[in-house]
């Protein structure tokens, strides 16, 4: 059981770097952009493998408002997920070229976009709802035992500072554009330093980490406070 856990966080591990680098296209080019995207599928393949079991009780146990946020944020994941599969091999010019796909080309591009834009949010989310184990990882790595309302508060006010400026960086980088296909076409600066580009980046992943941890954390208070109730 030990191994599989390691497993699974080495997995989320790769699947977050990679999907950092894959929205990097700019600097990466065509070639290394699909064959890292081609590797991104097969990690996400391994991730579904590794959590079969969740699939298996969807219609078991009573659905909290936890349960039912999470339900939303893995099916989204896993359709945005499915449209950059499909359109992926379709506009493949390099890993995928063997395969006789004719047509199709506006569409598959269209759903790359949203697939892209929308995944990255999706699945920036799913980390954000099991950001309480990653902090569990990181207290008892580093020998942490008791709680403290001052590292707490710490935590919480430099989370805040990183959403705020993710939510900047969501405004500036157009992603409304993008997540509702108002722009066929994504504007990419190539002259833009890379470690600029993923500060950006990584900070709108803390935004949506910081909203679905909070999130998760209010709602599971909310339930407790009803059960103390009844």
């Amino acid at each position: 059981m030990k191994t599989k856990t390691t497993v699974k966080w080495v997995l989320d591990v790769l699947m977050t770097i990679t999907l950092l680098l894959l929205m990097g296209y700019q600097f990466w080019g065509e070639t290394a952009h699909e064959w890292i995207g081609a590797g991104m599928f097969l990690l996400f393949f391994a991730h579904q493998l590794l959590n079969r079991n969740w699939y298996r009780n969807l219609f078991r146990g009573r659905y909290t408002s936890v349960r039912v946020l999470q339900l939303i944020i893995n099916l989204l994941t896993l359709v945005a997920m499915l449209a950059l599969m499909y359109s992926g091999i379709v506009l493949s010019r390099h890993v995928f070229a063997f395969l006789p796909i004719k047509g199709g080309l506006m569409l598959a591009r269209q759903l790359h976009i949203l697939g892209s834009y929308w995944g990255y949010l999706m699945m920036s989310l799913h980390l954000g709802l099991h950001w309480s184990m990653v902090l569990g990882i990181i207290r008892k790595k580093t020998g942490i035992k008791n709680t403290s309302r001052i590292r707490s508060g710490i935590c919480f006010a430099a989370g805040l500072l990183i959403a705020g400026y993710g939510i900047s960086v969501f405004v500036r980088r157009d992603f409304p554009l993008y997540l509702f296909l108002r722009s066929h076409f994504v504007f990419l600066d190539y002259e833009e330093p890379v470690f600029l580009y993923y500060v950006d980046y990584v900070a709108l992943m803390g935004t949506c980490i910081f909203i679905a941890h909070y999130l998760s954390k209010g709602f599971r208070k909310l339930s407790k406070k009803k059960g103390d109730s009844k």
